[in-house]
């Protein structure tokens, strides 16, 4: 237990949030609480109960915080999608539903089964104490009561139950799944022949008449997209930073205090041996099983060598008796307290008095010592000197983003005077509507984008406002030349169009020979040779379209003929011959059997959930979220 506790400290942290109450993730403490601005439209509702705008973006805020602290080198912009947006409204409005449909129907466990039902769940094992009440240490680390986390758990036991009243109570019929299977698996022997457009391009040259007809008919393919050539600033950090003048005294003083971080950090490796005594027995018990590990001790004292011997034999700690006791190496914060004291106060080889813990009594040994060691601050300089250049551009960034702001508004025919007010670099480029792939920083930010293209900028010829693209990091932009959206002329896009044509004309000829060839068959002047075996999983290089025309092939009357187009790809021609015994699954069918049976599971709690959504009237509002998806601002 206390080598468990030891290595999974963070992982036990983590639980409350991931496992245990995943709603509140989303609305936080308060629960679902209303926000009291009524200007600021509801983007769903679930019968009279609204989700506001508001709570809305705070929840993805929340969920954008989590995800950036579970994974600390993501860029966050990959959660920050419209998409990844409405997920989030859809979790909310479903977390909604099923609270609903937990409270009428009386879903909530009494306090024994709640009791109970924490005391077995495996999820809650992280959560327990060796006698399985709550550790309220890990408990309080999430700044919660012990009530307060009952009442929490109360409720997700009742939301979970509604969904698992469908979702364990499904019955699939094991002639249904293996038909799923055999469909899924199915093999059937065919004879293919495709016509490639590929064949038949090289011996065609269209006219010019044709090029000029294509071109007109398909004029929306060959158009140059809208676009803007624009100066552009961007106030961040860096840009305010690189002109600070550091001295070897600030950079010293900041060396000093923050030496721990330029320390590597201290580990201890011990071992120990521990007589159980939880802290809430009685005195005599607790003095009973002290004056068992002072007897140890005494044994221990008479021959420390024997220390991880005399640990298999006497210690009741079962994470660590079998290593002899050994803990393996841990730093500050890993253990607790009072043992963390004594390990980090004795010598290397030195075995401690008997320890007193909540666990019980310890006798420690410690078996060895690393890290500690400091660099010196000619090898970290460059580092300090980056840190503390970002401190005080941070302390800076404030009174310089209301500058920066107030100027491109103020002053707004031209970036120059922001740029000579802060030292700043103009620059150009060409822009869309949308950023373009791989496009960073400014550039690809949609707000700043959209602020481009918006009337003031495009109509007014004024600088936009500033927009913030991302964290300490402000924009702003002005067009100085702007192209509508306009088509091509067949000059400028001839050989694209040649192309274009010759593609079309020879996938018409391909089809033309397949059907042909098609007809041939059928009427049995002609025939197929090569024979081969064709499923899902083996497709022989064939197009999806292909495969699932083959598979769909009904067979009830002997060999089917069928023809597939492919469109610009060409054309296909199959004789379906007959089903195959599908060939066996590496260790039998149970493992995918036991798949297609969750799926089918899955699907009706989704429907079920569906039928929850109705029953609660739960609706979207889509005007709200395509408002808020695009970014723009409240009304």
């Amino acid at each position: 237990m206390f080598d468990f506790v030891r290595n999974h400290t963070r992982l036990m942290l983590g639980l409350i949030v991931l496992l245990i109450i995943p709603s509140f993730v989303f609305f936080g403490i308060e629960g679902y609480s209303r926000f009291t601005d009524e200007s600021m439209a509801d983007a769903a509702k679930v019968g009279n109960r609204g989700i506001s705008r508001a709570e809305w973006e705070a929840a993805h805020q929340r969920q954008v915080e989590r995800m950036r602290q579970q994974m600390p080198g993501v860029d966050v912009k990959l959660f920050d999608t419209p998409q990844a947006k409405r997920q989030t409204l859809d979790l909310l409005v479903q977390d909604l539903v099923l609270r609903q449909a937990a409270a009428q129907l009386h879903t909530a466990p009494g306090n024994e089964r709640l009791d109970r039902l924490f005391k077995t769940d495996p999820a809650m094992a992280g959560l327990r104490n060796p006698d399985g009440s709550v550790n309220r240490e890990l408990i309080a680390a999430q700044g919660m009561t012990s009530e307060v986390f009952a009442e929490r758990l109360r409720q997700d036991y009742a939301v979970q139950h509604v969904l698992d009243a469908v979702r364990n109570s499904g019955f699939v019929a094991p002639v249904m799944v293996t038909a799923d299977l055999d469909a899924l698996l199915q093999r059937r022997e065919v004879q293919l022949e495709r016509f490639d457009p590929s064949s038949y391009a090289a011996r065609l040259d269209p006219s010019e008449q044709d090029l000029d007809a294509y071109h007109k008919a398909n004029a929306q393919k060959f158009m140059a997209p809208e676009r803007a050539t624009i100066e552009y600033v961007v106030l961040d950090l860096d840009s305010i930073g690189h002109d600070l003048k550091l001295s070897d005294d600030d950079l010293r003083k900041y060396y000093d205090e923050n030496i721990a971080r330029y320390t590597t950090a201290e580990e201890r490796r011990a071992s120990h041996l521990l007589i159980k005594a939880d802290k809430d027995l009685p005195a005599a018990e607790r003095a009973k099983a002290k004056a068992r590990a002072q007897a140890i001790l005494a044994e221990v004292r008479k021959s420390p060598a024997s220390f991880a011997e005399i640990a298999r034999k006497q210690s009741e700690d079962t994470g660590s008796a079998g290593q002899g006791g050994d803990l393996g190496f841990f730093g500050r914060g890993t253990m607790v307290k009072p043992f963390e004291d004594a390990v980090f106060a004795m010598k290397k080889g030195e075995i401690s008095e008997v320890i007193e813990s909540d666990f019980g009594y310890h006798i420690i040994e410690l078996t060895d010592i690393t890290g500690g060691q400091k660099k010196s601050f000619a090898e970290v300089r460059p580092e300090i000197e980056a840190a503390v250049r970002k401190a005080l551009a941070q302390k800076r960034y404030a009174e310089a983003a209301e500058q920066f702001s107030e100027t491109v508004y103020q002053q707004y025919d031209s970036l120059q005077p922001v740029v000579d007010k802060l030292k700043l670099k103009l620059q150009s480029a060409t822009v869309g509507r949308t950023p373009a792939a791989g496009a960073t920083g400014a550039l690809g930010s949609e707000k700043l984008l959209a602020a481009v293209f918006g009337a003031e900028s495009l109509t007014n010829k004024r600088n936009t406002d500033a927009v913030e693209i991302g964290p300490n990091q402000m924009a702003a932009a002005r067009i100085v030349k702007y192209e509508p959206a306009h088509a091509l002329t067949l000059a400028e896009v001839h050989d694209q169009v040649r192309a274009a044509v010759i593609a079309e004309q020879a996938a018409a000829l391909a089809r033309k020979d397949g059907e042909a060839r098609l007809q041939a068959l059928r009427s049995r002047q002609a025939r197929l040779e090569k024979t081969e075996a064709i499923s899902r999983s083996q497709t022989q290089g064939q197009p999806r379209e292909v495969v699932d025309a083959v598979l769909r092939a009904d067979l009830g009357k002997g060999p089917s003929l069928l023809g597939v187009d492919l469109g610009e790809r060409g054309y296909v021609v199959a004789n379906v011959l007959k089903v195959l015994p599908r060939e066996p699954l590496p260790g039998g069918d149970a493992q995918v059997q036991a798949q297609i049976a969750q799926a089918l599971a899955a699907a009706e709690t989704e429907a079920y959930l569906a039928a929850l959504k109705t029953r609660y009237k739960a609706q979207i509002m889509p005007s709200v979220v395509k408002q808020v998806a695009s970014g723009a601002s409240a009304p």
